[in-house]
């Protein structure tokens, strides 16, 4: 996507040296735009764990990377060894999003192929490559697919605007272009489909209001940002026409854990009769499980995330301010499960599918 109308995507090899990987460090948006470089194991592993990169793709696609960083280091006599302690340590940095574990393993899979270290560490960068491009690849297709969601919607309405709520962000900073339930919003608005974006600010770190709200201005899609509870009330005087909101991991069966917060939203979405679809690439289904609730672990995160507050002060200058007293007893849960009863569909690299087990094999016959 674009940055003042230059193409960029969320992360990248340096061009003069593989030793290097570029991101955009999501931490000083959209106040600042700051490219970060990665060059060992360790400084990926922090980049995940504090958010330097966030959202379910680019994780995954941030950890591919980290394993090719981590082959070019590991000593020929102890390679498979540090490999192995290189992948417990990037899983270990996030425990909800199964697109981490999902490329750390694909990575782990494809260099045991090689024989040869040279081999070993050759192959590892060109799988980090695979893993990103791919990401982008089957975003920009679950845009087409849900294209045709946003249009239908458009037809109904006899081309009115299609108010369109989405939470967190699941933009192409949470991926590695285009993003997840942005995706169909960009397409629609390339293809001259009028839509507007209610944007979620998405406590407690805001990635709604910093994020989500920056992505949408610099590709000029309609959008207003409101606060976290609005979603509801705007449902129920008819101003939501669909939800669009990405997912961390989904069973089998069609559970998805989201953002805190995307369970009460479908909820809402629910009791109004508004659709409410998920999107997401093949690589955050996690065909191990079928009981979202039961199954699928809650990150919980330092609560001063929701003591303390980051932004601009009137001087310009990044500060943190605490909004609550000292030492208040916080309970920081990073995500909840939306169960498939609440979703009115999937949408997917591969089509639209069904919140159920049968109707995802249908499209996805090879992992019955």
């Amino acid at each position: 996507m674009h940055i003042a109308g230059k193409p960029y995507r969320t992360i990248w090899p340096s061009a003069t040296d593989h030793a290097i990987i570029k991101i955009i460090d999501q931490r000083h948006l959209p106040h600042r735009f700051v490219i970060e470089e990665l060059r060992t194991v360790a400084k990926v592993c922090t980049s995940i764990r504090d958010m330097h990169v966030r959202g379910a793709g680019l994780i995954g696609a941030t950890a591919g990377f980290g394993m090719h960083l981590a082959a070019l280091t590991a000593p020929e006599p102890d390679f498979a060894a540090f490999m192995q302690q290189a992948a417990n340590d990037l899983v270990q940095t996030r425990p909800t999003a199964s697109n981490l574990a999902w490329a750390v393993n694909r990575q782990l899979v494809a260099i045991e192929q090689e024989k040869s270290i040279a081999a070993k560490r050759a192959r590892a960068f060109v799988v980090a490559c695979e893993i990103a491009d791919e990401d982008a690849e089957f975003c920009r297709r679950i845009g087409e697919h849900g294209k045709e969601i946003i249009a239908a919607l458009s037809r109904k309405k006899n081309g009115a605007v299609v108010n369109i709520l989405t939470h967190c962000n699941a933009g192409w900073l949470a991926f590695v272009d285009y993003g997840s339930a942005t995706a169909p919003i960009y397409a629609a608005h390339a293809a001259g489909i009028p839509v507007h974006v209610w944007v979620d600010e998405t406590r407690p770190w805001l990635q709604g209001a910093k994020l989500t709200a920056w992505e949408l201005k610099e590709e000029g899609v309609p959008h207003t940002l409101i606060a976290d509870n609005t979603g509801g009330h705007l449902m129920q005087h008819g101003l939501v026409d669909m939800v669009i909101v990405g997912t961390d991991r989904t069973t089998r069966c069609g559970d998805v854990a989201n953002k805190i917060g995307t369970y009460l939203k479908a909820l809402a979405a629910h009791d109004n009769g508004v659709p409410f679809y998920v999107a997401l690439p093949s690589s955050t289904f996690d065909w191990a499980i079928r009981d979202g609730l039961g199954e699928i672990p809650i990150e919980q995160r330092s609560g001063r995330e929701i003591t303390h507050i980051k932004g601009l002060n009137e001087a310009a200058e990044m500060t943190t301010i605490a909004i609550a007293p000292p030492n208040t007893s916080t309970l920081n849960y990073g995500f909840d499960v939306t169960p498939a009863r609440l979703i009115t569909g999937l949408i997917s690299e591969r089509g639209v599918m069904k919140a159920s087990e049968e109707d995802i094999l249908r499209l996805y016959p090879e992992k019955k």
